[in-house]
């Protein structure tokens, strides 16, 4: 028992690392465990679902989602190090929602203005001829409204607690008010309009080149060692699983609606493993000390500690 404990705290270890950075643990400290009022309460659907292992097979949905986008895609291309830094973006991306999900309002705002700075310097023009600015408050919206319909639709399907309807409203009212501080408009409060958004977009998408390389990159060349591999793959194929139809052609991504079923069971399972690991230390934290001058902070629990 004890040798099995020690591996799954080691195996937590090397993933909070992955997902974090090296210094994974201290962040975690900061954004939790400062005092100081929030954005959004204890328990708030928000929350529930940034906390949930459901995130991982939704940020990979994300980015393919986002990719097929050319402006954005354009972007990524000239100004990402994702090939040779992916973890490094990967912990970037993390902080950011952690900082924004659950640190202090002075975390999340000061999160905000180094990502407001760093898209002002990234602009340039897409191989169609067009320019883009990665501070284009429409280009933001398709950023925002891909990947928080990924987060909603993974939990859907892996989360371990399920939201009612109108939860996953508030849900989708709570992230947009996030995005909308980032600069994004037009930002949805609502599923169906959340959904409405995207369909709007579709004129705007298209498969490139480049979108099609990014899904090969995450779903098969992505930097990991040999044995993790077979997990990672689990969680790739349940992120295609979920995606709309009408994004896996342009993506050169595989379209088998009955093999779906098969990969829906198959991120279940990687979700439940994720689970496993993340209730390890280190990645799992004991609550904070009680704050009765700070509820929102003295109400800190351990599964959104994650």
């Amino acid at each position: 028992m004890g040798q099995i404990t020690g591996l799954r705290n080691r195996l937590s270890h090397s993933l909070l690392e992955k997902v974090a950075g090296p210094d994974g643990t201290e962040q975690k400290r900061r954004i939790h465990h400062t005092p100081g009022p929030r954005w959004f309460p204890q328990g708030s659907p928000i929350r529930v679902v940034h906390a949930d292992e459901s995130m991982y097979i939704g940020g990979m949905r994300a980015l393919l989602l986002q990719a097929l986008h050319p402006l954005a895609m354009a972007a990524v291309e000239e100004h990402s190090d994702y090939r040779e830094n992916t973890w490094g973006r990967l912990a970037r991306t993390a902080t950011y929602i952690a900082e924004t999900t659950y640190g202090t309002i002075e975390h999340a705002e000061r999160a905000i203005r180094i990502v407001q700075a760093v898209h002002k310097r990234v602009h340039g023009t897409a191989p169609d001829g067009r320019p883009y600015r990665a501070d284009d408050p429409h280009l933001l919206t398709w950023v925002h409204v891909a990947e928080i319909d990924s987060f909603l639709v993974a939990h859907e399907h892996f989360g371990s607690e399920h939201l009612t309807p109108a939860q996953y409203d508030e849900y989708v009212a709570q992230a947009g008010e996030v995005a909308t501080r980032l600069g994004a408009v037009d930002v949805p409060t609502t599923r169906a309009g959340l959904t409405a958004t995207i369909e709007a977009f579709r004129p705007e998408l298209q498969g490139t080149p480049a979108a099609a390389d990014v899904a090969q990159f995450l779903l098969r060349h992505a930097p990991l060692p040999r044995p993790v591999r077979p997990a990672y793959w689990l969680l790739g194929r349940a992120a295609v699983a979920t995606l709309p139809r009408w994004a896996r052609e342009p993506l050169r991504l595989p379209d088998h609606p009955r093999r779906d079923r098969i990969a829906l069971l198959g991120g279940r399972i990687g979700t439940a493993g994720l689970r496993w690991l993340t209730d390890a230390e280190p990645m799992r934290n004991p609550a904070p000390p009680p704050n009765p001058s700070n509820p929102v902070a003295a109400g800190h629990d351990t599964q959104e500690s994650r």
